[in-house]
């Protein structure tokens, strides 16, 4: 037998044992990779047709709102978050309601409608967002310590300085000067030299230094 015919036999020896031994299980595995990849596109595929037909109630929404008929506006939010929670159309919809109920001085509502978001969404703008607009609600209920509480939102870097400014805000309310030029001086900190909001970050800063 040649050199090259032993060592081909050899392995094919060699796959038939590694086979016996673990073929079975590999076998498995690549199954279970196969499933789960067919499982995320197919949740993909989901998602995407969600967030479609919430667009559409999402549009309903907004042509009820500018028409000012309230209770078919209220009907499409609700289908929204009870058919389509998950997606960002429902979220969009939310904030948009708490933002009116903020305007009517309706806090209690807008809080309520700010926490389903954070409840829901796990996105890291939103999260932002939602804690901030919280935050205000809170701060015009004079509930200070709750508006603190939920400025601790976790966020990025990029994203810490509107919450570093409902703080430092808040502990102005709070009859706090120290402790809100501290919270202003670290927003401007980490803020761009270009950022429009650093002038008005800078007013609220300086008579506190």
């Amino acid at each position: 037998m040649a050199v090259n015919d032993f060592q081909d036999q050899e392995e094919i020896e060699n796959f038939k044992h590694f086979w016996r031994k673990y073929g079975r299980w590999a076998f498995y595995v690549l199954l279970l990779a196969a499933a789960g990849y067919l499982g995320w596109v197919l949740y993909q595929g989901h998602q995407r047709e969600q967030n479609d037909k919430a667009s559409v109630v999402f549009e309903t929404f907004i042509n009820q709102s500018r028409a000012h008929n309230e209770a078919a506006a209220k009907q499409a939010l609700l289908t929204l978050q009870q058919d389509f929670g998950n997606t960002l159309p429902a979220a969009q919809a939310t904030l948009l309601m708490a933002g009116t109920d903020f305007d009517a001085a309706k806090y209690d509502d807008a809080a309520k409608h700010l926490q389903w978001v954070q409840k829901r969404q796990k996105d890291e703008l939103l999260q932002a967002i939602t804690a901030q607009r919280l935050a205000v609600v809170y701060l015009q209920q004079q509930k200070y310590d709750d508006a603190l509480k939920a400025l601790d939102a976790k966020v990025s870097d990029d994203l810490k300085p509107v919450l570093l400014e409902t703080r430092g805000d808040v502990l102005v309310a709070q009859g706090k000067p120290k402790e809100a030029a501290a919270a202003y001086a670290a927003a401007l900190k980490l803020l761009p030299e270009d950022a429009p909001q650093r002038e008005l970050l800078q007013m609220k800063a300086d008579p506190l230094s």
